[in-house]
Formats: C-alpha cells, structure tokens, sequence
C-alpha cells in the first residue's frame, strides 16, 4: 500500500480494516488462488467480512455515519454501504461458517464482488494506492495497524 498514508483519517485504523476487507472480496483471482486454495496468511471471507464490520457496526448502520472519520465523502461511504450489503446478504444465505466454495458459487457473489471492487477503487484511489496490487497478508496488515 505506497502512496499518501491512510493515516491522516481520524479512525484509519478502522479505514485499513475495511480497505483490506474490500480488497480480499473485490479480487476473483485472490479469491480462488488464497481462500479456496487455503493459502495461509489471508483468512477468509468470514474473516473479511468481519473485518469490514467489526468495529464500523455497518452491518447495522450505515457507513454516512463515519463520513470524516473513516471515510473521505459520501461517495466513498455510499459505495462502501452497497459492498457490505452485498456481502451480508449473501453471508446470511449461506451461513458465516460456510465454505469458501459456498460463497464464490453463490448467484449472487459476482454481484457482490463487483460492489466491493467498486468501494474498494475508489478507496484506493482517494488514498493515492494502486487498486490493482494484490492484496496484503493479515500479517503486513497486522503490522501496518500497529504504525503511528
């Protein structure tokens, strides 16, 4: 993640969590090649998903309400709130615990992947990153949250 530091944001720790949830469920190829794969360092996309609404409770509201504080403008939160829609209904439908394979033969997971990949531009974007280098292990991530 090179470019202007997703430090300046008030909550960029929470920013980083949903940026790198967004990334993971934005990228088929990740997708195929680390979760189904089982390729350790990356989680899952129950993993994801929690990283996405852990501590930004979007799950129950909407991400508008962290305009300057994790995101940069309603657009980003706009885009942000149609991903974890997405993704929530899907979960719902096959269970938080379900398989890998169970979420990406979903119906409806190119949809929701499409969302994400979406929020997960432009938040790159807005933050000076390439959106199209892979995405990081939990690891770097780890590490990166740690960082003043």
């Amino acid at each position: 993640m090179d470019g202007m530091p997703v430090n300046d944001m008030p909550w960029w720790r929470w920013r980083s969590n949903v940026r790198s949830a967004l990334h993971m469920l934005s990228d088929p190829a990740f997708q195929q090649e680390c979760w189904l794969a089982g390729r350790p360092g990356y989680g899952d996309v129950t993993d994801a998903v929690y990283r996405l609404v852990e501590d930004t409770w979007l799950d129950n509201w909407s991400a508008e309400k962290y305009v300057g504080t994790v995101f940069r403008d309603a657009q980003e939160a706009a885009l942000v709130d149609a991903a974890v829609l997405q993704v929530l209904r899907i979960m719902h439908q096959v269970g938080a615990d379900a398989p890998v394979a169970s979420y990406l033969e979903h119906p409806s997971w190119p949809e929701a992947v499409r969302a994400a990949r979406e929020a997960h531009v432009l938040l790159a974007a807005n933050d000076g990153h390439n959106p199209d280098e892979p995405p990081t292990s939990l690891d770097v991530l780890a590490i990166m949250l740690r960082a003043v």
